[in-house]
This record gives structure tokens, C-alpha cells and sequence, in this order.
């Protein structure tokens, strides 16, 4: 809304807009769009990790040594048996409705 309505060539916003349009039967698209891929993508960790409770990757570089004090597991731990005892106990509770079906 605050650009002239007259547009000239040393316009850099126009320049960028013209620049990321594709356009079909370009022979230099695919090259394009492999280009602009590749600049997205950030190296991942290929390897196995603990989740954490963040749910934060290691970085690509991480040796897979595990260096924390333990608290992330028995942060885990702690939780899983939180779920496993209420989904024993609703089980117990719902136990007698199954034999009056």
C-alpha cells in the first residue's frame, strides 16, 4: 500500500517477487527448486537418542553419549507408571460392566 503505483526497474521488491516466481518450462527449474531444498534442510542426528521432555532433537554433531544427571529418565519413568496405574485403575473400575453386558 505505500509503494508508487509506478513501478521502475531498480525496484527491489519487485526484482525479488519477479526472482522467486516458478515458472513452467524454465530448463533451469528443477536445479532451482533442488537449490532452494537443499538451503531449507538442516543436518538431522541419523542415530537413536532418549526422548526428552521437550521433545528436542540432539544436534547432528552429538556423539551419542549420554551426559545428563538422569533426571529426563526417571522424569519418564515417573510418568509412564503415573499412565500405567490410572489405566489399571480404570480398568479395575470398568472391570464388573464387561460381565453385566
Amino acid at each position: 500500500m505505500n509503494k508508487p503505483l509506478a513501478r521502475y526497474a531498480d525496484d527491489e521488491d519487485l526484482e525479488r517477487y519477479l526472482k522467486e516466481q516458478e515458472r513452467e518450462g524454465d530448463p533451469m527449474l528443477n536445479y532451482i527448486r533442488k537449490k532452494k531444498k537443499k538451503a531449507r534442510q538442516k543436518p538431522t542426528y541419523k542415530g537413536e537418542f532418549m526422548p526428552n521432555r521437550f521433545g528436542v532433537c540432539p544436534g547432528y554433531r552429538w556423539d551419542g553419549v549420554d551426559r545428563s544427571n538422569g533426571y529426563e529418565r526417571r522424569w519418564f519413568e515417573v510418568l509412564n507408571t503415573k499412565r500405567a496405574n490410572q489405566e489399571e485403575a480404570f480398568k479395575w473400575s470398568t472391570e464388573d460392566i464387561i460381565y453385566l453386558l
